[in-house]
């Protein structure tokens, strides 16, 4: 006869919980990371916007801090999210063990849609330098950039200001789908619990390739403009002499940087890759993770390969 041995299932004898909500949760827990950073934003905006007057609302940090962390671990609706603060320990730290009703959290989510939009992308650009973030349900896609002429990776002002113009249209559509969470049930799909804890940073890639491109640019422009100033006053010297300069007019220089101005980023080398117009161009493969159900873009990579199929599990791994 076999003799089993298991763990005592006891749910009587009492326990003591944690007294402080700042014990519920490992050190580096993406909640606390969450709370860490927008405790640390200037929310002047949302505060002015109360006029004192009434019940006492929820705080703008507490809320902003709820629905952000639900947006980054796939709890949409009002409904889960209020529900969450009583079952998840994560979202109890996150309230403080207090629990704002639906009718609260949709409330200050239709209020402040716009000062969220906004918020959520710069906090969006800490997380992805600080490398912390959570993946739910994930989608692939490949685009392939030209290469410069020495074939190493390059991003050009143009598209580094369309990816972050993408990334405030994602912050965008979350919202809308937070909104849109409260009247329908979202699909599950492929679910990926396990936070990351190292990938690529991309969108401080394109922040920081913009920054050196406008340094740049300002570089380019205060040297342009001094050989504009010469040339300039060296015309007006020979008009002073009574003689008529040559040549055209020189033309002033235009301030910031254009559209084809790059910065080289690191390896890997280009290759031959086919283009949706068709041709073929000296290019790479930029590939982006993009957490669906909450738009984020938690994984980037560049590859030699051509065809976008064989990246699910690079992205994946990483």
């Amino acid at each position: 006869m076999n003799k089993w041995t298991f763990r005592t299932v006891d749910r009587n004898t009492p326990d003591m919980f944690p007294a402080s909500v700042n014990d519920y949760l490992p050190e580096r827990h993406l909640a606390r990371f969450v709370v860490e950073i927008i405790e640390q934003l200037d929310l002047g905006p949302f505060i002015k916007a109360y006029s004192g007057r009434g019940s006492k609302a929820w705080h703008p940090s507490l809320m902003i801090s709820l629905l952000f962390y639900g947006y980054t671990t796939g709890v949409f609706s009002s409904r889960k999210l209020e529900k969450a603060t009583y079952d998840s320990v994560a979202f109890r730290f996150i309230c403080a063990n207090e629990h704002p009703d639906h009718d609260s959290i949709n409330a200050f989510r239709k209020r402040f849609r716009k000062e969220i939009s906004a918020l959520f992308t710069r906090i969006l650009m800490i997380a992805k330098e600080a490398q912390w973030l959570k993946m739910g349900t994930i989608s692939l896609d490949g685009t392939k950039m030209k290469a410069n002429a020495s074939k190493h990776k390059a991003l050009s002002y143009e598209y580094a200001c369309k990816l972050e113009k993408q990334l405030k249209a994602e912050v965008d559509e979350l919202l809308k789908m937070a909104e849109e969470a409260d009247a329908k049930d979202l699909p599950e799909e492929l679910s990926i619990p396990e936070e990351l804890e190292r990938r690529e940073d991309r969108l401080a890639v394109i922040v920081r390739a913009k920054a050196e491109i406008e340094r740049r640019a300002e570089e380019r422009y205060q040297q342009e403009l001094e050989e504009y100033k010469e040339k300039v006053a060296r015309r007006e010297a020979i008009r002073e002499s009574g003689k008529k300069p040559r040549g055209k007019e020189p033309k002033a220089p235009e301030a910031g940087p254009k559209d084809k101005d790059q910065v080289n980023l690191t390896d890997p080398d280009s290759r031959i890759m086919p283009t949706s117009g068709g041709g073929f161009e000296q290019a790479y493969n930029v590939q982006a993770a993009v957490d669906v159900d909450s738009g984020l873009i938690v994984e980037k990579h560049v590859t030699q390969a051509t065809n976008d199929k064989q990246q699910v599990e690079p992205a994946s791994s990483e």
